[in-house]
């Protein structure tokens, strides 16, 4: 076989195999091409979604804030002086009147000495009397008298003294209230500034918080505020704005307010914290949505809108349109809608991360958002 003829043969195999390949491409892009058309002629699969119509809702504006309880008269009672502890009459959570005496140090010695210096006194008084008497016949100098004067009113102020001291080993309750954990044994040796026990007065009870500098002109003594503590979830205690601090926090630009609210049962103590909102004006009405039928979104926050239509048969049909709106204030699962949609508008609450301008859809309420505006913890 000579060099031509190889040739020619191998020219007409690579014919061969670009037919081939030319076919197996051709048909491959026209079954693409079928397909694509089928799926256009068929349409776009509905998305099934759930919808709730746009509605009004009161809500209550508010200012919210976490606060710390705090009594409005507390204190962690200590002695001035040391001494043995010979009486403990308060226990723990004992509710204790004003002047009651709880703690009482060893004061055998100075009792004692007090007695001593009374007598003392006395009988300066009975010598001052004496001398005053002589005194009036010219029978002593005037520098006696006066010597007597000094003694007298010296041994009256070692008296007074002795007293003072002899109280500083008895500790009294300064006010009402609930005595705290008591940790003090009899024969205790106690120190000046001890802790002895904790007293505080739980009826009425402050609540302090922070808002930002901004709500400064919102508030003012006298506001109504709503208090929740995880401890009682289903309890809303009120009381009452009692104080502004008229100095705004340098490096939180927050102003720090103060309320004062009932707490006749003793539910609310010291140290532990609530959530407040401050009541700033009467109810509004906005148009109320659950938080999941807003998605957001780095140009916007939006939301889909149902629009009812017909396909070329005359078939009712529903479709997806996107729009965007402004939103208002949350609480709970809700949002309010300040702008951007109307009343009796059908708006998409779940299901529209699948969505799109025109996407047509199936409704399915069986199974809704949560859309409670005071949700509770579940066990």
């Amino acid at each position: 076989m000579n060099r031509r003829t190889l040739i020619k043969r191998m020219i007409i195999m690579l014919i061969a195999v670009a037919v081939v390949f030319g076919a197996i491409v051709g048909f491959n892009m026209f079954r693409a091409k079928m397909v694509q058309q089928f799926l256009t002629s068929q349409g776009m699969p509905p998305q099934t979604v759930t919808t709730m119509v746009a509605a009004y809702e009161d809500w209550q504006p508010q200012l919210s804030a976490i606060g710390t309880l705090r009594a409005v008269k507390g204190v962690d009672l200590s002695f001035e002086i040391s001494g043995r502890v010979t009486q403990v009459n308060a226990k723990s959570g004992q509710e204790v009147k004003e002047g009651e005496v709880l703690i009482k140090l060893y004061d055998v010695d100075e009792v004692a000495k007090l007695r001593q210096l009374e007598a003392q006194a006395e009988l300066a008084r009975i010598q001052l009397a004496r001398t005053q008497k002589q005194l009036q016949v010219a029978a002593v100098a005037q520098s006696q008298y006066d010597a007597d004067f000094a003694a007298s009113k010296s041994l009256e102020a070692q008296v007074a003294q002795q007293k003072a001291l002899i109280v500083k080993k008895t500790l009294t309750a300064p006010f009402s209230g609930r005595v705290g954990i008591v940790t003090v044994n009899l024969g205790q040796y106690a120190n000046p500034g001890d802790k002895m026990m904790s007293l505080q007065q739980l009826d009425p009870i402050f609540i302090d918080f922070y808002l930002p500098q901004q709500e400064l002109g919102r508030l003012k003594p006298g506001q109504p505020v709503l208090a929740r503590s995880d401890a009682y979830p289903d309890v809303g205690f009120v009381g009452r704005i009692t104080a502004v601090d008229p100095r705004v926090d340098a490096d939180s630009r927050n102003v720090h307010v103060e309320a004062l609210f009932p707490n006749s049962e003793k539910r609310l103590v010291p140290g532990m914290y609530a959530t407040v909102g401050v009541q700033t004006s009467g109810p509004v009405r906005h148009i109320t949505l659950p938080q999941t039928s807003i998605t957001v979104n780095p140009y916007g926050d939006t939301a889909f809108i149902v629009e009812e239509g017909k396909d070329a048969q005359g078939n009712a049909t529903l479709t997806a349109k996107q729009v965007f709106v402004t939103l208002g204030p949350k609480r709970g699962d809700q949002v309010a809608i300040l702008e951007g949609l109307q009343e009796g508008q059908t708006v998409v609450t779940s299901g529209q991360l699948k969505l799109k301008n025109g996407t047509p859809i199936a409704v399915n309420n069986t199974v809704q958002p949560a859309n409670d505006p005071s949700p509770k913890p579940q066990e």
